[in-house]
């Protein structure tokens, strides 16, 4: 696939996700970016919401799995990075309206009765946390694209093995998660 065709996709559940947050009204709808204003970049991966529509497990459900992933991964840009199609410039606003958007997003997920998936997210939220905490940008990306790779394709052994060398700090974690965001089997 294109970088043109993943950013059209991205851009797709981008505007889905716009337009669910401003039909919620509230505080939430206000702070949405108009459209030109989406912080979208150009020849940027494959969003984590259209990577996990892609898989298997998302079949005849693809348009609401990537609505879901992106809800949750804009809530995580809310706390560690720019978000796409939210302008919130308070910081205690941003974690509140990012804890939203987690909710929203695992809410969603749960009605799909996927709790394989509801696991995964969670343990992204998780490890990219943990590896934004000790200044791992590289890292808590890579967790995300893993992370969304399960999401549609289901855990595998390599991804669970790359979630505990994150959790224990291993400096062979960033390669395992990439490794696992490729579908590739690990390394022994």
């Amino acid at each position: 696939m294109s970088a043109g065709t993943q950013a059209a996709g991205a851009q797709d559940g981008l505007s889905r996700l716009r337009e669910m947050l401003r039909a919620g009204g509230g505080l939430m709808a206000t702070l949405v970016c108009t459209p030109h204003e989406e912080r979208s970049r150009p020849g940027e991966p494959a969003s984590p919401g259209s990577l996990a529509a892609k898989g298997p497990r998302a079949s005849g459900q693809r348009s609401e799995y990537e609505l879901l992933v992106e809800a949750i991964y804009e809530g995580y840009l809310l706390h560690y990075g720019e978000p796409r199609v939210m302008d919130v410039p308070e910081a205690d606003l941003r974690l509140l309206a990012g804890d939203q958007l987690y909710a929203v997003g695992l809410a969603r997920l749960v009605e799909l009765g996927d709790t394989v998936a509801v696991a995964e997210l969670a343990d992204t939220i998780t490890l990219s946390a943990l590896a934004q905490g000790s200044g791992q940008e590289e890292l808590a990306a890579a967790v995300w694209a893993a992370g969304a790779r399960a999401v549609g394709w289901g855990p595998s052994e390599g991804h669970r093995r790359a979630k505990a060398l994150v959790c224990a700090g291993s400096p062979q974690a960033i390669e395992a998660m990439r490794t696992s965001a490729r579908g590739l089997p690990a390394s022994p």
